[in-house]
């Protein structure tokens, strides 16, 4: 009787996780895809800035998604290290961004980010 009990558990545990197919449950519906990579700005020379990664961030003023950000020239790409920002980075002159690191859906400290090598550095004012 016990190994019939457990047999039927098993079962029916795998039918509700979706072994027919289905997703398992309302969470799995309702989780966003990641958006796609999108061209930011085009830098003199042919340097590309692109938002790639993503993260949920919310704060005081609710919900938002954070964006990574990674430079292109030719085949390489070169992913900027530890900023997530929700504004776009503004060109500075052809070797140079600044990007606003965000923190709870608010922008703060400005970073430049060296185009050649993708290293930021927090801005002094």
């Amino acid at each position: 009787m016990r190994t019939r009990a457990m047999l039927g558990a098993a079962m029916l545990g795998g039918l509700a996780c979706g072994e027919r197919g289905e997703k398992a449950g309302p969470a799995a519906d309702s989780t966003p895809a990641p958006p796609a990579d999108s061209l930011v700005t085009t830098v003199p020379g042919g340097t590309e800035v692109w938002f790639t990664l993503a993260r949920p961030d919310s704060g005081e003023g609710g919900r938002c998604t954070d964006r990574a950000i990674e430079i292109r020239r030719g085949a390489a790409r070169i992913p900027v290290p530890l900023l997530y920002t929700g504004t776009a980075p503004q060109v500075v002159d052809d070797t140079t961004v600044r990007a606003s690191l965000s923190n709870r859906c608010r922008p703060g400290d400005s970073y430049l980010v060296d185009l050649r090598t993708g290293r930021p550095v927090r801005e002094k004012r």
